[in-house]
C-alpha cells in the first residue's frame, strides 16, 4: 500500500488488521486505526519487499530477452508460482487497471499458472512463459516503470454512519478517482473477504465483462502473491470501474443492475439466513437455461432471484446460467465481415467474441459468488443471469434463430467410434480451423462415453501455442471449470464449444513459444 516498510512497520500493520477485524471497521475508525495504516510518501513509488527485485526485471527486461532471463531464474530455482507472482504485482504496478492489454495481461496469468499444473513435466513451464512474454512485451510498450500507474496512496476518513462498500459504491459513481482511492485503501485496512466484498458492491451496479472478470481474477491471484497485497491487487478493479464510469451513463438505465436489484432483493426477499440446499434434476437445469437464455435481461435476471429464494442450490442455479453463456458460443454465426481484424476473421468465434465474453464472466461471477458475503453471493448470481441475457440481445438478437453446435450436417457424417481416431480427426480439423467438423467430432466422442482427459488435454496444446488473441487462456480455464462443476446430461456441451474456439483461433502462433521450447530443450 505504501513505499518499502520495515520488518517492524510490517507486523504493527498487521497486529492493527487483525485488531481491525476483531472489532469491525466501524468499531475500527471511531477508535482512528484505518487512517494509519498506510505508510509512506502520498503518491511514491510501491514496493514488494524481496520480490520486488523480480518484479523489477519483469518490468524493465526487454521483451526479447525476458524468455532466455526467466528460464535462467528457473534452473537457479525460481518457481513457477514465485514468477508469476512477480509478474501480476509488474502488471498491476505499470497498468493499475487501466490498460486495456495490461488487464487482459493480468487477467491470463492465474489461468496459465493452472494450465501449467496439467502439461507434462518438461513443458510446465510453458503456459506461464508465454504469458509472462506477452506481459513484459506491453510493459515495455506502455514505457516500462516510468510509467507506473499505480503510486501509495494514504487511507481517508470513512463515515462511520454509512456501509464502507456504498461509500465506495458512491465515490466511484462520482466518478471521484482520488476519493474511491483513498476510501479503498481504509477499507483495505480490514480484512481481505471485507476489502473484497465492499468492492463487489460497486463491481454489481454494471455488468460490462472487463468490470466482472478482473476482480475475479485479481481476488485469485492472492493465493500466488499473498493476501497481504489485497489492496493492490483488487484497487486495479477500483481505477477500472471509474474509467467504466466516465465512459458510460449507467445512472440513465431504468432497467439496469444499480436499478434492478434492490428491486428484486425486497420482492424476492434476499439474501436467505442461508443457502438454498434443494437440488432439482435435469429438467429443472434445462428449463432453467432456456428461460435465461430466451429472456429479457430483468426478466432473467427476476428468474434467477426467484430460484434463490426458492431454495434451490445456488450451484445447480449457477449451472443453469453457465450453460446459457455456453449456448452464446454454440450458436453464433460468427464474427461478421464488417468486424473483422488482423487475427479475427470472417466466422472466428475466439477472443472477444460475445460466447466467449459472457462465458468468462458467467465463471467468475460464479467464482466469486462461492467466496462471497450472503449478499453478494446472490447478487453475483442474478447479475449472471442478467448478463448473459444482455449479451444474448448482441448481434440484433439473431442467437435464437442460430443453431447450437453441432450441426446435423456434420455430425450425420461421424460415424467412427474409436477414441484415437475422433481425436486424431478433431485436430485435423483444428490444425484446418474447420470450427464445424471440430464441434461434432468431440461431441460425437463425448456421447460415446470417452474419457474427456485426453480431450482436454488436445485443447490445452493448442491453448498454449496459440496467441489466443488475449482471451485463450482464460477461456480454457472457464471451460475446464465448467466441464467439473457440470452434470453429465450437459457437460460436453462445455467442450464443443472449447473444440470450435481452439479449431477458430488455430493457425497464429503465441509469441515467446518457441524460443521457450528450445531453451526448455522440450
Amino acid at each position: 500500500m505504501g513505499t518499502g516498510r520495515t520488518r517492524r512497520d510490517f507486523f504493527g500493520n498487521v497486529g492493527r488488521g487483525m485488531l481491525v477485524a476483531s472489532v469491525g471497521l466501524g468499531t475500527a475508525l471511531d477508535m482512528g486505526l484505518t487512517p494509519a495504516w498506510a505508510d509512506g510518501d502520498e503518491g511514491g513509488r510501491i514496493t514488494f519487499g524481496d520480490l520486488d527485485p523480480l518484479v523489477g526485471l519483469m518490468q524493465d527486461t526487454p521483451a526479447g530477452r525476458i524468455v532466455p532471463v526467466l528460464v535462467d531464474k528457473l534452473r537457479e530455482g525460481v518457481d513457477l508460482k514465485r514468477l508469476t507472482a512477480a509478474a501480476a504485482l509488474a502488471n498491476a504496478r505499470t497498468f493499475g487497471g487501466e490498460d486495456y492489454i495490461g488487464f487482459h495481461t493480468l487477467m491470463a496469468l492465474a489461468p496459465a499458472y493452472h494450465m501449467a499444473g496439467q502439461m507434462p513435466e518438461d513443458r510446465r513451464a510453458l503456459p506461464v512463459l508465454k504469458v509472462l512474454h506477452r506481459n513484459t512485451n506491453r510493459i515495455q510498450e506502455h514505457g516500462g516503470a516510468p510509467s507506473e500507474k499505480l503510486r501509495a496512496v494514504r487511507p481517508g476518513v470513512l463515515s462511520a454512519g454509512q456501509d464502507p462498500g456504498e461509500g465506495l459504491r458512491d465515490a466511484v459513481r462520482r466518478r471521484d478517482l482520488d476519493e474511491a482511492e483513498r476510501t479503498f485503501a481504509a477499507i483495505a485496512a480490514g480484512t481481505p473477504e471485507d476489502a473484497f466484498n465492499s468492492l463487489l458492491t460497486t463491481v454489481e451496479d454494471e455488468t460490462e465483462v472487463h468490470r466482472v472478470v478482473l476482480p475475479y481474477r485479481a481476488w485469485e491471484l492472492l493465493d500466488l502473491v499473498g493476501k497481504d497485497q489485497a489492496h493492490t491487487m483488487l484497487r486495479q478493479s477500483v481505477r477500472y470501474c471509474v474509467k467504466n464510469e466516465r465512459q458510460s451513463n449507467h445512472a440513465a438505465e431504468t432497467e439496469g443492475p444499480r436499478a434492478l436489484l434492490p428491486r428484486l432483493f425486497d420482492q424476492h426477499h434476499l439474501p436467505r439466513t442461508s443457502p438454498g440446499t434443494t437440488r432439482p434434476g435435469d429438467e429443472w437445469v434445462a428449463s432453467m437455461c432456456r428461460t435465461i437464455f430466451e429472456s429479457s435481461p430483468p426478466a432473467a435476471a427476476d428468474a434467477v432471484a426467484a430460484a434463490l429464494a426458492e431454495g434451490i442450490d445456488p450451484l445447480d442455479v449457477g449451472e443453469a446460467v453457465a450453460l446459457a453463456a455456453n449456448q452464446l458460443v454454440l450458436r453464433d454465426a460468427g464474427r461478421p465481415e464488417r468486424y473483422a481484424a488482423p487475427g479475427k476473421p470472417p466466422g472466428s468465434v475466439h477472443g472477444d467474441s460475445i460466447g466467449v465474453h459472457a462465458s468468462d464472466a458467467v465463471n467468475a461471477w460464479r467464482n466469486m459468488a462461492r467466496v462471497a458475503n450472503p449478499r453478494n453471493a446472490a447478487a453475483c448470481l442474478i447479475l449472471a443471469g442478467y448478463e448473459v441475457a444482455r449479451d444474448r440481445m448482441g448481434r440484433g438478437g439473431e442467437f435464437l434463430k442460430w443453431t447450437p453446435r453441432p450441426l446435423a450436417e456434420y455430425l450425420d457424417g461421424v460415424t467412427v467410434e474409436d477414441p484415437r481416431v475422433l481425436l486424431a480427426e478433431t485436430e485435423s480439423a483444428i490444425r484446418a480451423n474447420q470450427q464445424e467438423i471440430a464441434s461434432a467430432f468431440v461431441h460425437r466422442y463425448g456421447a460415446l462415453g470417452h474419457d474427456p482427459a485426453p480431450a482436454f488435454a488436445l485443447m490445452l496444446k493448442y491453448a498454449v501455442s496459440e496467441d489466443g488473441a488475449l482471451h485463450g487462456e482464460k477461456y480454457y480455464n472457464t471451460v475446464r471449470e465448467e466441464f467439473a462443476s457440470t452434470r453429465p446430461a450437459f457437460r460436453w456441451r462445455q467442450l464443443v464449444a472449447l473444440a470450435r474456439v481452439t479449431a477458430s483461433e488455430c493457425g497464429r502462433p503465441a509469441p515467446g513459444v518457441a524460443q521457450a521450447l528450445e531453451l526448455l530443450k522440450a
